[in-house]
C-alpha cells in the first residue's frame, strides 16, 4: 500500500501524539528523556511490521515532506547560532572539538571493523559508526541515499534508526551516573555559582518576544533566504566534487544570514531563539522525527542482529572510556568538565537535546556550571554536526 504525502502526514501527526500520551503515562519514557516522536514512531513501526506479518501488507509512506522538515530543522539550528557565541566558549569549546573530532573517526573505524569481523558490508559499518551516533535520526535519514549512491548495502536505514535509537537511550542513561561518579569521586563543587534559571530563552534587551504574525514572516523569510544559500552552497560542493547533505549547508546558510543580516539591519529584530523560530524547529523535528521511525521496518534485519548488539556494545564502552579518561582529564578534571562529560556522552550516543537533559539533572542535584550550558549547545548542534559531516565524506570516499 502506497500513501501519498497528505496521508502520511496525517499518520506522522498520529503517531507524535501517541508518543505524546505514552510519555506522559510511562514514567520510565520520561526518566530517560525518551523523545516523544522516537517512542510513538517506534509502536508505530512495531503495529505496521505486524500487520505485514499477518497479513503480508507492506506499507510505504511519502518522504517529500519528511525531507523538508529535516531542512527546515536544521536550518533553524544555523539561524539561532551566533559567531560570538562560538568565539566565547573559547579554549574549552576548542579542546573538546578537537578531541571530538578524534572520536568521530575512532566511532567510524570500530564499526567498520565489527562489520569486517561479521562478514558484513563495510559501508554498513557506518550505520554504527558517528552518522547514527553523532548525528541522530536525522543524520541517518540524510546519509543513506548519498551512500546508496555509491555502495549496494542492504537494509542501511533500518540498521542506522535502530543505532540512533539505541544510541540516544544509552546516552541518556548513562550521562548523569558517569558525571556523578567523577564528581564524588573527585570531590569537585561549582567554582561559579551562577545560576542559570537567569538565562531566559526567548527574551530581548529585558522584551518578551512574543509569536504573532510579523514574527512568523520575519522567520519564514529567513529561513526561505538560509535555505536558498544553502542550496548553491551545495552546489559549489558538488561542483569540486566534494559531498555534504542538504541539511548540513542549509544549516551553514543559517549560520551566514544569522550573522551577517544583524550587522546590515542592527535595527531588525532578529527570530534567533525567538518563541517563533523554536517552535518551527520543535514541530519540524518532532514529525520529521514520527515519519522516519513510523517507516522502518524492522523486520528486514534479522541478518544484521547480531552486527547491531556487538555495535552497540563497545560503542557504549568506548564512549564511556573516552569520556571518563579523556573528556574529563584534557577539559580540567573540575567540576565543570564533569558536566561536559554528561553532555559529551548525550550528545555523542544521542543528540543535543539528550545531552542538556544530562547536563540538568546533573547540576539541578550537584550545583550550576554555566560554562558547560554555553559550550555544549553550540558544540552539539553546530560544530559536530558539520565536521561528522566531513569525516563521514572523507571516510566514504575512502571506501570507495
Amino acid at each position: 500500500m502506497e500513501l501519498d504525502p497528505r496521508q502520511t502526514m496525517i499518520i506522522a501527526i498520529l503517531v507524535l501524539f501517541l508518543g505524546k500520551y505514552l510519555n506522559k503515562k510511562i514514567n520510565i519514557l520520561r526518566k530517560y528523556n525518551i523523545p516523544e516522536p522516537v517512542t510513538g514512531g517506534v509502536i508505530a513501526s512495531l503495529f505496521f511490521g505486524l500487520l505485514y506479518l499477518l497479513f503480508n501488507l507492506n506499507i510505504n509512506f511519502a518522504t517529500h515532506y519528511r525531507d523538508i522538515l529535516l531542512i527546515v530543522f536544521f536550518t533553524a539550528i544555523g539561524l539561532s547560532t551566533k559567531v560570538m557565541s562560538i568565539i566565547k566558549g573559547g579554549k574549552v569549546l576548542l579542546i573538546l572539538t578537537v578531541f571530538a573530532i578524534a572520536n568521530i573517526f575512532l566511532q567510524n573505524y570500530i564499526g567498520i571493523l565489527i562489520a569486517k569481523l561479521l562478514h558484513v558490508d563495510l559501508v554498513t559499518g557506518m550505520m554504527s559508526g558517528s552518522v547514527p551516533l553523532q548525528g541522530g535520526h536525522g543524520n541517518v535519514v540524510s546519509w543513506v541515499p548519498v551512500i546508496k549512491e555509491q555502495f549496494d548495502a542492504p537494509n542501511l536505514m533500518e540498521i542506522g534508526m535502530i543505532m540512533a535509537t539505541f544510541g540516544l537511550i544509552v546516552g541518556g542513561i548513562f550521562g548523569g551516573p558517569i558525571a556523578k561518579y567523577l564528581i564524588k569521586k573527585h570531590d569537585l563543587k561549582p567554582e561559579n555559582e551562577i545560576d542559570e534559571s537567569k538565562i531566559h530563552i526567548g527574551k530581548k534587551h529585558g522584551k518578551k518576544l512574543s509569536i504573532d504574525y510579523d514574527s512568523m514572516l520575519t522567520v519564514l523569510i529567513m529561513l526561505s533566504l538560509s535555505i536558498g544559500i544553502g542550496i548553491y552552497i551545495q552546489e559549489f560542493l558538488d561542483y569540486i566534487n566534494f559531498t555534504l547533505p542538504m541539511f548540513a549547508t542549509c544549516m551553514l546558510g543559517g549560520v551566514i544570514i544569522a550573522n551577517l543580516v544583524p550587522l546590515i539591519f542592527p535595527k531588525l529584530e532578529f527570530p534567533a531563539k525567538s518563541p517563533t523560530l523554536s517552535i518551527i524547529s520543535d514541530l519540524s523535528l518532532g514529525l520529521f522525527l514520527a515519519m522516519a521511525m513510523m517507516s522502518l521496518k524492522f523486520w528486514e534485519i534479522g541478518s544484521e542482529s547480531m552486527f547491531i548488539v556487538l555495535s552497540i556494545l563497545i560503542q557504549t564502552i568506548s564512549i564511556l572510556l573516552v569520556s571518563v579518561f579523556i573528556i574529563f582529564r584534557v577539559l580540567g578534571k573540575n567540576y565543570d568538565s564533569a558536566v561536559i562529560s554528561a553532555g559529551y556522552i548525550g550528545s555523542s550516543m544521542g543528540a543535543t537535546p539528550t545531552a542538556m537533559a544530562n547536563m540538568a539533572a546533573v547540576t539541578k542535584e550537584h550545583g550550576p556550571s554555566a560554562i558547560a550550558f554555553a559550550v555544549i549547545p553550540i558544540f552539539g548542534a553546530f560544530i559536530i554536526q558539520v565536521s561528522n559531516a566531513f569525516v563521514i565524506n572523507l571516510i566514504l570516499q575512502l571506501l570507495g
